[in-house]
């Protein structure tokens, strides 16, 4: 049995234009092309783009979509393997509820967050968490680039030698807001090339692609997130704003 594009885009609610596109760059060709030109697709297709969505729903760009999706498994053991990431993800998500929660009763409690209680940002990072971040680091940015940033970061006390500085500027762009200030402002937009030495010192350098999909990971991953909200509730959509600017006037 074989579906139309058109009725493909109705059952997934992804858009004609983007099965194109996935077409077009490889990550879903159809089963066959009509003489019509008209694309139709059957069950190895659907389940392919089932693969695919589950893991765009977990964060990860289409190049390192492509590169699971392309690995040869076996498709019950992909399928297997992508229910226990959205089980992982079920549970993060609980987890992120009784932070929201217990962050909303100290801000109606009255608390205010300062640099030095912003630890938040360094707690419960243990051996197995700093693997899973790691990893996904690696499906986001490529393997060379971590290991490179690992590479620079060995020997050091991170906490002391990057950490306080990203404290720093977090309370100097909630003083930004505070002042009214616009993402594109001059002295926000020095903040931000601050943040981009920062990373480009400790970690990687970013290009403009990857700067812009770090400010998007940094307002929509619900772990990022969570600690920005902790901060100032303002301060993540803020920060994206501030870092697109910076990519689109300052990066290639």
């Amino acid at each position: 049995m074989s579906w139309s594009i058109a009725q493909v885009a109705r059952m997934s609610k992804v858009t004609s234009r983007t099965l194109r596109h996935y077409d077009e760059i490889g990550l879903l060709r159809p089963a066959k092309v009509g003489g019509n030109g008209y694309r139709y697709y059957e069950q190895e297709q659907l389940l392919r783009l089932q693969q695919i969505l589950v893991l765009r729903e977990l964060g990860l760009g289409l190049d390192a979509i492509a590169e699971i999706v392309d690995d040869g498994r076996d498709k019950v053991q992909a399928l297997r393997m992508h229910h226990r990431w959205l089980l992982a993800e079920r549970d993060r998500f609980d987890r992120l509820a009784t932070t929201v929660a217990r962050t909303i009763e100290n801000v109606e409690g009255g608390d205010k967050m300062t640099g030095k209680s912003a630890e938040h940002w360094f707690d419960g990072f243990d051996s197995a968490k700093q693997a899973e971040l790691q990893q996904e680091a690696r499906e986001r940015w490529g393997a060379e680039n971590v290991d490179a940033a690992n590479a620079r970061m060995s020997g050091k006390d991170w906490a002391a030698t990057h950490g306080q500085t990203w404290i720093t500027a977090l309370d100097t762009l909630v003083a930004h807001i505070d002042a009214g200030r616009a993402p594109a402002d001059p002295a926000v937009q020095e903040t931000i090339a601050g943040h981009f030495q920062w990373l480009s010192s400790g970690f990687w350098t970013p290009n403009r692609e990857s700067y812009k999909g770090l400010a998007s990971v940094y307002a929509d991953d619900p772990r990022f997130r969570a600690n920005f909200d902790k901060t100032d509730p303002r301060l993540a959509e803020f920060l994206r704003a501030a870092m697109t600017e910076y990519a689109d006037t300052q990066l290639d």
